[in-house]
């Protein structure tokens, strides 16, 4: 049963955060659909400068373990003439710094939307905009060209310090026989959109991605069309590879 839900949200795409004046709204936005993550209410008034650090503080420590499996796309909707994205971002810049360096494996695509993503409806008519459409493909497109730019400069690493494997069995010895991460290793599975819908073996597949989440693999779906995903489908459609952190 789980696979079949699985499926039919498809992949995780990116989060959306829509922030209003007393709380913020975590959505996570799949292939399929977008799926409530978590209602976050600001305790005090946002004007008091320490109420609102601990807030974001908060959002941030929200969308962590999301980021961590994989998700680097974030968009952030606020209702117009406000100034609630911006200070989130500003917060973001200042106090995450690392999420903001071009060459950091952790770093995360911001941009920002007008709208209001306060409930179901409003998201569904946000996400069907043009405008976010196209955020949605310029900022996972640039996730993924980042990730591909890291396989590449470690591809034919002389040192032997990194691991890639393009055959799915290697792929699931390798996972399946790692019992913990490495504190000092960051390790990618990715997958293009191709060869997971069509696939003979989805169960199979939809099985090594959750274990990968579980082993805090950051686990990517990467769409075929793209640069990122025809290099990718030049290892035939699945690539693992793990690099020294």
């Amino acid at each position: 049963m789980k696979h079949k839900r699985q499926y039919r949200r498809g992949y995780p795409v990116a989060l959306l955060v829509g922030l209003e004046t007393d709380h913020a709204i975590i959505w996570q936005v799949f292939s399929k659909v977008v799926k409530l993550f978590l209602n976050l209410k600001i305790d005090g008034n946002r004007t008091e400068e320490k109420i609102l650090y601990s807030f974001h503080e908060s959002l941030m420590d929200s969308l962590k373990p999301i980021l961590n499996d994989g998700v680097q796309s974030v968009v952030i909707a606020a209702p117009p003439r406000t100034t609630y994205a911006a200070e989130f971002r500003n917060h973001v810049q200042k106090h995450h710094k690392y999420l903001f360096q071009s060459k950091s494996p952790n770093r995360v695509n911001f941009t920002n939307i007008v709208g209001s993503a306060e409930d179901k409806l409003k998201v569904s008519d946000l996400v069907k905009t043009k405008e976010f459409i196209e955020l949605i493909s310029d900022t996972t497109s640039q996730e993924a060209d980042q990730i591909i730019d890291l396989l590449e400069k470690n591809l034919y690493n002389e040192d032997k310090c990194s691991i890639v494997l393009y055959s799915l069995k290697e792929i699931e010895t390798k996972i399946y026989q790692t019992k913990i991460r490495s504190e000092s290793r960051i390790e990618y599975l990715l997958i293009t959109n191709k060869y997971l819908n069509e696939s003979k073996q989805k169960p199979r597949i939809q099985r090594l991605m959750q274990i990968s989440k579980n082993k805090k693999v950051k686990t990517k779906v990467v769409n075929t069309e793209t640069t990122a995903g025809n290099r990718i489908n030049q290892f035939g459609g699945i690539v693992f590879f793990s690099i020294p952190f």
